[in-house]
């Protein structure tokens, strides 16, 4: 490394370091796997990734369970609803029409209300029998795994444009990973139709960790990806696992009706299996204990 260089290594360095680097905002340039824009059926922008299907299979609304252990978890990496996301993929996906039974529900019966006190245009048009049914709704989980579940340690001491300044700063690279879960149920009949995971890993390049192993909070990462992005990148995989179920869906059938009673008879029942079990002839004790 020539002088020259060594010195704008260090210089570049130092301005990390001092938190006094910045660069000018670029639109778009902050984005996740989750891309692009939905209106309609047409997509714009939308990751190649992404499954799609040539027709919708239903209305669909995304529902969270906000009570669950990893909704609470959310907060500790300064992330909020999943839906909005969930949302923009099921829809660039046009695999299901999505249905609003979120926080805009309270809107829309404001406006009814307002239709309804006489406040609106006449032609304003909010009456009864408009809204869309939601043929199914997608519940969303997420499995956090420990932060740092491998780890190569001294990574960024082949760096070239730190050059020997690596050696000084270079603290270790950890992996992390997400898996997240996407479960649709048929809204009429309460029946689990797909279930599907997904999973995702991203790195974080420790840097600093031989310089402030004390704890630096402004200089944990150099180029840490933030925990919303592995997220985001776990759903699509999810969601793009249930899309494939789903284009190839074949509704379960079940010998003797579906909710009224099934297969699997029991003495003194009264569903068709049961009836069948008690009118099948039973073998002679004998025979039992032979067998």
């Amino acid at each position: 490394m020539t002088n020259r260089t060594h010195l704008l290594a260090i210089a570049a360095a130092t301005a990390i370091l001092s938190g006094c680097a910045g660069t000018t905002p670029t639109l778009g340039g902050a984005s996740t796997v989750a891309t692009g824009s939905a209106g309609g059926e047409t997509a714009a922008n939308a990751n190649s990734q992404l499954e799609k299907c040539d027709r919708s299979l239903g209305t669909l609304t995304v529902h969270e369970d906000a009570s669950a252990p990893w909704y609470q978890h959310l907060s500790q990496y300064k992330l909020g609803s999943t839906v909005p996301v969930l949302r923009l993929m099921i829809q660039q996906s046009n695999c299901f029409v999505v249905i609003e039974r979120g926080a805009a529900m309270n809107n829309m019966r404001e406006e009814r209300a307002l239709a309804e006190s006489g406040e609106m245009r006449a032609n304003s048009n909010f009456g009864k029998g408009q809204m869309v049914a939601a043929d199914y709704t997608m519940t969303p989980s997420i499995t956090f795994s420990q932060k740092g579940t491998q780890g190569i340690s001294g990574a960024l001491g082949g760096f070239g444009l730190i050059g020997s300044v690596a050696g000084m700063v270079a603290g270790g690279m950890k992996a992390n990973e997400a898996s997240t879960t996407l479960l649709m149920v048929d809204n009429r009949s309460g029946v689990q139709l797909a279930a599907a995971e997904g999973s995702a890993k991203n790195y974080d390049f420790n840097m600093f960790g031989g310089l402030f192993s004390g704890g630096f909070a402004g200089a944990s990462g150099y180029s840490k990806t933030p925990e919303g992005k592995i997220l985001v990148a776990s759903f699509m995989d999810s969601y793009n696992q249930l899309v494939k179920a789903v284009r190839n869906y074949k509704a379960q059938e079940v010998q003797g009706g579906l909710g009224t009673g099934g297969a699997l008879g029991v003495q003194g029942g009264t569903t068709p299996a049961s009836l069948n079990a008690a009118a099948a002839p039973q073998a002679p004790a004998s025979a039992k204990k032979k067998k």
